[in-house]
């Protein structure tokens, strides 16, 4: 099979997500393996690393065994031998730079969210559209197994109709005075930090994927712990939410939940779960595994008891999904996805108006909050 290489500029290479998921998960592996079968070839990645810091820079080429890397953005960008530009880096500087990318031709795959407002997201996919230039978002969270698992069980239609749903994310994050935060203090600044803008675009694709199209919502977000330490040991006030609480209304009547928080301790059965309730079962998945109760199963509770606690264990009756065929790693399901559509024109559902959507609803979610309304999700 003949071998095609494609060049890749990965813009913030020194970052967690970029280093880890989307290079040592992603495109490292399709490298080492001799490139991504597409059609009747290989496309073998060929990538060019760029980042602010000579030094870390450095050590990330060369754990991943990467030749090329430079600092200069605007020389990478003006490299003819490098098709796609990939943006990990700062949220704040994201509109300009994929407006850089888009003027010098390349096609553009970036993280989430695409933009600060929806506004500015659709300028970029008209941008990119006007150029005849392809363009992805990474949206993970579709690929998580669990996800992939719950899917499965809704799409066969075993759990009847479905009734509504609830989804429940976050952890405790230390606020830096005796442990560690650990979260960047990016996450909790004004420009592009904030728990709705950084998670709520997931919640916007993983609920349209798996149950419904969103129409309604009403919101609510607040700042729990209002101090923190930065990475240089300097207090600051947090600018942003790190909670929030939104009920969502589906299209055809379904209503459901999304609790997220950074400043929650766990007691359930993953970091992220998701609950789908319908009249003939219900579903409830983590990252990782998948449980399903069927009507038969579910225990006819009459009451409570004030005075004595009755011993149920309400984890009885439910039963694990059956395992995946198969599991690739999310990044690089979303990298083989943007690849052939790049290179085949296969297609691709997770393109800027997607992104775009994504940041609507997370905005939307920020406008009921100002205004203390319901919001019509715009179309």
């Amino acid at each position: 099979m003949p071998t095609q290489t494609i060049g890749i500029i990965v813009n913030g290479a020194t970052g967690r997500i970029a280093s880890t998921q989307h290079l040592a998960n992603a495109l490292v592996p399709i490298i080492r393996e001799g490139g991504l079968p597409v059609g009747e070839q290989r496309l073998l990645p060929r990538l060019l690393l760029v980042g602010r810091a000579h030094s870390r820079l450095a050590a990330v080429a060369r754990a991943h065994d990467i030749a090329h890397w430079t600092t200069d953005l605007d020389a990478a960008l003006a490299s003819p031998d490098h098709a796609i530009f990939f943006d990990a880096a700062a949220t704040a500087q994201r509109v300009p730079t994929l407006q850089k990318a888009i003027a010098a031709g390349k096609h553009v795959y970036c993280e989430k969210p695409l933009a600060p407002s929806a506004q500015q997201a659709l300028a970029l996919l008209q941008a990119a559209t006007a150029r005849g230039l392809k363009h992805g978002i990474v949206e993970d969270k579709l690929h998580l197994p669990g996800m992939r698992k719950l899917l499965a069980v809704v799409k066969t239609g075993e759990l009847g109709r479905l009734l509504g749903f609830r989804l429940e994310f976050g952890w405790w994050v230390f606020d830096g005075s005796d442990r560690t935060c650990q979260r960047p203090s990016w996450n909790y600044r004004a420009q592009g930090g904030g728990l709705i803008l950084d998670m709520y675009p997931h919640w916007r694709y993983v609920i349209e994927g798996i149950i419904g199209r969103i129409v309604r919502l009403s919101s609510a977000a607040w700042t729990a712990v209002p101090e923190r330490i930065d990475e240089n040991g300097e207090r600051y006030r947090v600018a942003v939410d790190d909670s929030a609480a939104t009920l969502v209304k589906i299209e055809g009547g379904v209503f459901g939940t999304i609790l997220s928080s950074w400043a929650t301790r766990l007691r359930r059965d993953d970091l992220f779960t998701l609950q789908v309730d319908g009249t003939q079962g219900s579903a409830l998945a983590g990252l990782h595994r998948c449980h399903v109760q069927p009507a038969k199963a579910t225990p006819v509770i009459a009451h409570f008891n004030v005075m004595k606690d009755i011993g149920a264990d309400y984890r009885q009756g439910w039963n694990e999904a059956p395992p995946l065929a198969s599991y690739c790693n999310p990044y690089r399901a979303g990298w083989e996805q943007f690849l052939r559509h790049v290179a085949d024109d296969a297609p691709l559902v997770c393109d800027f108006s997607a992104g775009a959507r994504d940041v609507a609803f997370a905005h939307a979610c920020l406008q009921s909050m100002a205004e203390r309304a319901w919001i019509d999700m715009p179309q």
